[in-house]
This record gives C-alpha cells, structure tokens and sequence, in this order.
C-alpha cells in the first residue's frame, strides 16, 4: 500500500491543478467568452482579471464595470461598498466570485465578488483615461494609453483578424510569406519622398558634436515599398507576399496620410497578363469580408456605429453604410474598366450635370480624388472597381507596357466607395533593354539599382504584382474616416508620439 501513496498524492494534486484551472478558465478565454456564455455554468465560481472602466459606489453595494479588451462590452461586477473602496477607473483587478443572473436588464449576468485584488497602482486623478466623452483628437496625444478604450481595443482586434485571414488565403493559394529589408538602396517609386537612414549622436552623449554621417557610408533609405525585393525573392518560389511598415516623407496633413504605414504585397511569376493579379486582388479581399463577416468583431463593429464607443475614434459612416461595404467586397465580379472608358465616363458626367467636378477631367492629369470617387459610387454601384490601362507616363518605371498599345501600362487601380484606392498593380517590365529605356525615359538613375536590373539577366520571366493600403483597408472595414485612427503609434509630418 505504502507504494501507492505517492501515486494517490501525485493524482489529488492533479485534481487540485484542474480544480484551480477550471475556476480561472472562463478568465483564460477572456470576458468576451463570458458574456457569450461559453463553457460558464450559472452560479459558478469564476476568477476574472481585467481593468476598471468605471465604478459607482452606493451605502450598501457597489457596481463596477470591468474589461480586458476581447470585447467592447464591459463585464458588470456587484461588490460591497468596502470591497470597491480601493478601486478607480483604470486599476487592475483580479476578481474571484460567483458567476450569476443578473436582476437587471443590462445583461444577462453579473459577478457577485467575494474577492478583490488589486493588480497594480493607478493614479486616478491625473489618469487621461477618463469614464467621459474624449475626442479623437486628444486620444491621439496619448497613443500609448487610448487603445485602452473600447473602440479603439476593437481595431486592435479586427486587424488581427484581418491579418489572420489573409495569411490563411495566402497559404491556401500556395503564396509563400517572406520578410523583406525596411532598409533599402533605392526609392522603388523614383518620387524622392525618402527618409535617409544616418548616424546621429544622441543627445547629451560625448559624441553629441559629432558630425552626422552616413551610416552604411552612402545614402540609404527607409523603405517606401517591398516590390523590388518581392520580385527578386518570387523568382525563387514563384508566389510571395509580405505585410511590412513602409515610410514616406511626404509632409502630406491629410486624414488619408501617414508616414509610417502597412503595405500588403504580393509577386508572382509565370502570368500571362494583369486579369491574373486582379483576380487574386478580388478573391482576397472578397475572402476576407465573407470570412469575417460571421465574426464577432464584425458584429462589434456594426453595433458600435450606434453607441459611444464610435466617439473615439475618427467615424466615417454609420452601420447601414458600413454593411453595404462588406457585401460590396463579397459580391461578385467587380468591374474592370480602361481608363479611357473612366476618362469617358467622367467627362459625360460633366456634361449631363453642369460642372459636377471641382477638378474639371483630363486624360493627360489623371484621375483627382473626386472623380475615383465618383467611379467608385456609380460605376462600382457598391463593389469595388478595377481601372486599367492606365497612359505610361503617369506610371513608374517598373511597369511593362500594353502590347497592344505601347503607350499604355499593364495595370490597375483598385477603388472601393468613399475612400476611392486601396490597392495598386501592374505587369512589371522583365526585358533588360526595356527597362532600361523605361528608367532612361523616367529620369531614374540606375545606382543603387544595378542588382534589380540584374534580375533581368538571370532566367528573367513574366511576373507581376500589386500592394495594397493595409491601414486604408482597415479604415474602410471599420468605417473609421482617420488613417490616425486605427494605427496604434501614428506618425505623421510633425508628429510622432511616443
């Protein structure tokens, strides 16, 4: 019998393990599951960490709202009075008690605390957080403490959902995800919009004096796109894609700018044409919208845009608007239009509605803001829509030319409504010769860029790509009108917190 003894102690202490388990798992899944009812029977005894969002205090009960940001409703705690006598808006909490129906019409539960343990100090008075209307405004000035409220954890959320998603269409269309340098060589768009990358003292060091230098001994930049390198890296496994920060040092002020921002990107080689990219373009985003609209983050977000919580953030359009969105991306068959047929489109406008346009239309100035947008709306009719065919001299180097017409580029503009480009692509030149007339034409010198001309050398093949507005498609899922918004840390000319 003695032999089995630490046998049946090894087993109670297993038992006492799960016990302990159990109790904390509904925490474990977060608040979110609670409030949904997951795996949680009535009366049971539950921990919950989370952070005081509000708490009001009465003679004989307190109620107090707790979150941890898996959702943007709170979970409702009863305590006693000297129970909440320690708690503000913002503290830390661990609360253990009984998970039960709550009398009130609120919510269908409450926590009925017998135990509060606070996590961590919080100074409430000067706590920017506050249980009051803030404007987006001011919670830009805190970027390090806004996501802390509801509407702005909600983004968080749903750009990890949306993250996920792709990396699954991705993988499932056999893309392979690759990491390319933030530190480059060269600027991919020849616009000259670069941040260069030097050695600078710090400040108060002993070499503050010191003269700034060039760290890698020559000019090199902050990336302002990933394609070169995708290309270089496709010609190796064919398909690849990457979500990496991008930087542009254009001192742009504009709810639709920033300066450093996501780019989705993708290459692929062995394509005859760019119907091929658009059609990856299409399934991806219409993947995501039908993937995510079962989601509890969508549902979050339509209920948001009737509550306070859409008061945080920078809000566009109101629930209606933003469901038509996402049935637009998961519609079928965007239409693809030239843009001489766009040119068209527009002028006849004009002329059927006296002077529609700020911006009068012009095939050789390109399409202004108002005139995608109003492609977006009428043509699209609430899908997005593809421009193509767009006139060589108002594309980069790197795009290969119609064989039909050599005075057109092999590409394509994605508009979506209201917020008019969200992704761009094109055929990229594969012939040596070719591309370099195209750089000679475009006045791009070839330093810095010997290794991508290279490329054309060595088993050089058709292949073409597209980047899309990572954060822009974010605004347009949320229906949040300021890319500020749903960046965590933004940074813009002027301006970086943090």
């Amino acid at each position: 019998m003695r032999a089995w003894r630490p046998l049946r102690k090894h087993l109670r202490d297993l038992d006492a393990v799960h016990r302990r388990w159990s109790s904390t798992k509904s925490s474990r899944n977060g608040i979110a599951a609670l409030l949904n009812g997951v795996a949680v029977d009535d009366a049971a005894d539950i921990t919950v960490n989370g952070w005081v969002r509000s708490v009001r205090k009465q003679k004989k009960v307190a109620f107090a709202a707790i979150a941890d940001g898996s959702t943007v409703t709170a979970l409702q705690a009863v305590l006693k009075p000297e129970q909440a006598e320690t708690l503000s808006t913002g503290v830390a909490v661990r609360l253990q008690g009984q998970w039960v129906k709550s009398p009130g019409g609120k919510q269908s539960h409450e926590l009925q605390v017998s135990e509060v343990a606070v996590l961590g100090d919080n100074d409430a008075e000067s706590n920017p957080i506050q249980p009051k209307y803030q404007t987006p405004e001011f919670l830009r000035t805190v970027p390090h403490l806004r996501a802390r409220t509801p509407g702005n954890a909600l983004i968080l959320r749903l750009r990890s959902a949306v993250i996920g998603s792709l990396t699954r269409f991705f993988g499932e269309e056999g893309f392979v995800q690759c990491h390319t340098p933030v530190i480059t060589s060269s600027d991919c768009e020849g616009a000259g919009e670069v941040f260069t990358i030097s050695a600078t003292p710090a400040k108060g060091s002993s070499n503050e004096k010191k003269q700034v230098e060039h760290f890698f001994k020559e000019p090199k930049y902050l990336t302002v796109s990933a394609q070169l390198h995708l290309e270089a890296l496709s010609q190796a496994v064919d398909k690849v894609w990457t979500l990496s920060p991008t930087f542009r040092a254009e001192k742009s002020d504009t709810p639709r700018h920033l300066s450093e921002f996501y780019m989705l990107e993708a290459e692929q080689c062995f394509i005859a044409d760019p119907d091929q990219m658009m059609d990856v373009v299409e399934h991806m985003l219409r993947a995501v919208a039908t993937d995510l609209s079962t989601s509890a983050v969508y549902h979050e977000l339509l209920a948001s845009k009737d509550t306070h919580h859409a008061d945080e953030v920078d809000v566009a359009i109101d629930s209606d608007i933003l469901r038509q969105r996402w049935q637009g991306l998961q519609a079928a068959d965007w239409p693809r239009v030239t843009y001489d047929s766009a040119i068209k489109v527009l002028e006849d406008a004009n002329d059927a509605r006296n002077s529609i346009f700020t911006i009068q239309p012009s095939y050789n100035d390109g399409l202004a803001a108002e005139h995608e947008r109003y492609l977006a709306s009428h043509v699209g009719k609430g899908s997005p829509i593809f421009i193509t065919d767009y006139p060589v001299m108002q594309k980069p180097f790197y795009m290969s030319r119609s064989p039909d017409d050599p005075s057109k580029a092999e590409c394509f503009d994605l508009l979506v409504p209201d917020l008019c480009e969200l992704a761009g692509g094109s055929m990229r030149e594969h012939n040596a010769e070719a591309l370099r007339k195209a750089m000679e034409a475009k006045g791009v010198s070839g330093e810095g860029l010997e290794w991508y001309m290279d490329l054309r050398k060595y088993g050089s093949v058709k292949h073409g790509g597209f980047g899309l507005g990572f954060d822009r498609l974010i605004c347009y899922l949320s229906g949040v009108g300021n890319l500020r918004d749903v960046v965590a840390f933004p940074r813009w000319a002027g301006r970086c917190e943090c």
